[in-house]
């Protein structure tokens, strides 16, 4: 006699009692999911933000509305100042994180490797580094001046920090079963570093890239405030001047989301490293 599954029948689930989904609602349910639980909270702030204003809690001159702040998004986009310097910001991240990573990178593999750079470089580069970035802006105005390459150094030098730190730390991580086991193969130092050293460490390695993005954010913002005349933290500081906070609310918004989507784009580029390289774990 053929065993008969009531529940499946009822289109109730064995395991949980609740009622089974259609095929197509449990894979559209999931991700659907995910993303209505992660907007919950920005939900939760606008919806206090908007109360805030309508009760006037805050100064309108403070606390622009939500929908001030849409309508001049809507226009600075429209005109193309947004997107102009939007567009030089992201020039100054690139080169930042293009410079900061690979010296970092290499300065990283260098001290993670050799004990003898780690005992000579270490102590006078966490001395260096203990220094913020913005500390430096002042000195390097002095050597470099206003122009693009200040941007750039500041930038670069705030990535580099974290990515060293991280990839040094991510290399002594390497468990010494892997280590003993190359040595006995005998591979060779290409091998070693394409086969063992950079597998094993990446997701230190790429925690210290997302870490140096978000400081690449924060030194752009500062020194485009301090010593620029474009890009969304000129764009920020001029709506202080003329007082128009909508505006400066505009750019926080719009460097929030740049930035989430940029790390996002690297937690990616993680994942796929991650599926090419040989698995460690």
């Amino acid at each position: 006699m053929a065993f008969v599954d009531h529940t499946a029948i009822a289109g109730v689930s064995a395991a949980t009692g609740q009622p089974a989904l259609p095929p197509l609602a449990r894979t559209i349910w999931p991700p659907l999911r995910r993303v209505l639980l992660a907007l919950a909270l920005p939900a939760a702030i606008l919806l206090l933000w908007q109360l805030t204003v309508a009760r006037q809690w805050v100064s309108p001159q403070i606390l622009p509305a939500p929908a001030l702040v849409l309508g001049t998004f809507l226009e600075l986009a429209h005109s193309g100042e947004l997107g102009a310097g939007l567009l030089i910001s992201l020039q100054r991240i690139a080169s930042g994180l293009a410079i900061g990573g690979v010296l970092g990178l290499a300065l990283g593999v260098w001290l993670g490797v050799s004990q003898r750079a780690c005992t000579y470089l270490e102590p006078t580069l966490r001395a260096l580094f203990a220094v913020p970035t913005l500390g430096w802006i002042p000195i390097l105005i002095l050597i470099f001046g206003i122009e693009e390459t200040l941007k750039i150094i500041v930038i670069s030098k705030a990535v580099l920090v974290p990515v060293v730190m991280s990839t040094s730390r991510g290399i002594r991580n390497i468990p010494m079963a892997y280590i003993e086991a190359a040595r006995v193969l005998r591979l060779r130092r290409w091998t070693y570093l394409t086969r063992l050293t950079l597998p094993a460490s990446l997701p230190i390695v790429f925690s210290g890239f997302r870490l140096g993005l978000s400081h690449a954010f924060i030194a752009l913002i500062v020194v485009e405030m301090l010593a620029a005349t474009e890009g969304i933290g000129y764009m920020m500081v001029w709506g202080r001047t003329l007082f128009q906070l909508d505006i400066v609310v505009v750019g926080i918004v719009v460097v929030g989301v740049v930035g989430y989507a940029l790390d996002v784009a690297l937690r990616r580029l993680e994942q796929s490293l991650s599926r090419w390289l040989p698995d460690h774990g």
